[in-house]
């Protein structure tokens, strides 16, 4: 069975994705910053592994960092795959976009010249809808879909996520084209990620439901965006590993769109006693905190939008039948409740 290097393992998808590749049978070798975070890796996985499977023989560790060249070589010896999850991803943006951009983009290139390097030439690499959605709909076009491009001009291209992600994976396109042309590369374009963590290091995207179900905004903006399970992303990362129409395509991975408002109404339905809140902000007042905040000001075009995102490519290709975002939003509350972030 192949080898795999999956970089970003300690992350809430990369888990998901180590967790996938061992019970499909392969060979897990996984990277994380310091090796003191293999063994939550190891503990957050091995309750799901398959019986019969020996996760001992099934995952290993390197340490690697997406700023540094050493380790890279070694790491990539003998491996089959490339499956490049790590790239950062914050709450707030930093002061500085570069603490952001220089790692996601240098980080992929990194990786991707290694991998050349070393003759790998199955790379799967984790986008995001963010190097899609920066971009103005044609007034005839209702969704987003895998053939548009984040404008990094446009106000909402210019936040520093979305930024990192679509000049990162920019770099790998150029760079496979230009320098790199055995290398079959496939991109997976996630919306906002949402499904119950393997255990209580939990990425960004579920602070969302967190936030909501503490109450902490008295009123909701009208944004609208995608959702995708967590378990579903992982298995369209893995599924694409053998599957030769998934070269050189970018994929998004949607279930379906939610608003702000949506997405409360389920919490306070199985939570009624929570602190959610269900009220929509007018929009002045949104643009009104625009004025004292870049990230708000970033969204105002999006505010109203239904910001669709096609999944037909996924389903096309990969034969998607993707987990229904409210049951994506009611486990991540559930692991909330359960996990004792939230009291109740």
């Amino acid at each position: 069975m192949k080898k795999v290097l999956l970089t970003g393992a300690s992350g809430y998808i990369g888990k998901h994705i180590a967790l996938e590749l061992i019970n499909q049978g392969y060979e897990v070798r996984a990277s994380v910053r310091s090796l003191n975070r293999a063994q939550e890796v190891k503990d957050a996985v091995a309750p799901f592994v398959t019986p019969g499977i020996d996760l001992a023989k099934k995952l290993t560790f390197v340490e690697l960092d997406l700023e540094k060249d050493s380790g890279w070589s070694a790491a990539l010896n003998g491996i089959d795959v490339l499956m490049h999850t790590a790239s950062p991803f914050p709450i707030a943006s930093p002061k500085n976009e570069d603490d952001l951009i220089r790692p996601a983009v240098q980080g992929t290139l990194r990786a991707l010249a290694a991998a050349k390097d070393a003759g790998v030439k199955r790379v799967v690499l984790t986008s995001s809808n963010a190097a899609v959605y920066g971009y103005d709909l044609p007034k005839d076009v209702v969704a987003f879909d895998e053939t548009m491009w984040t404008d990094v001009n446009l106000p909402i291209g210019k936040v520093a996520y979305t930024k990192s992600k679509t000049l990162a994976e920019m770099a790998a396109w150029d760079y496979v084209k230009k320098s790199a042309q055995d290398i079959q590369l496939t991109t997976i374009n996630p919306v906002l990620v949402l499904g119950a963590p393997l255990d209580n290091n939990f990425g960004s995207s579920i602070s969302v439901v967190e936030r909501i179900l503490q109450g902490k905004d008295p009123l909701l903006p009208d944004l609208r965006f995608g959702i995708v399970d967590v378990k579903d992303v992982a298995r369209m990362h893995v599924q694409s590993i053998e599957n030769k129409a998934t070269f050189g395509e970018r994929i998004l991975a949607c279930s379906e769109t939610l608003s702000f408002i949506d997405i409360a109404k389920i919490l306070k339905s199985v939570y009624p006693k929570s602190k959610t809140k269900t009220g929509k902000a007018p929009t002045f007042l949104i643009k009104f905190l625009s004025n004292f905040d870049g990230d708000i000001k970033a969204v105002l075009p999006l505010l109203g939008k239904a910001m669709i995102t096609s999944n037909a490519k996924a389903i096309r290709i990969l034969g998607m039948k993707f987990i229904p975002a409210e049951v994506s939003v009611k486990d991540s509350a559930a692991f909330l409740f359960k996990s004792g972030a939230i009291k109740g």
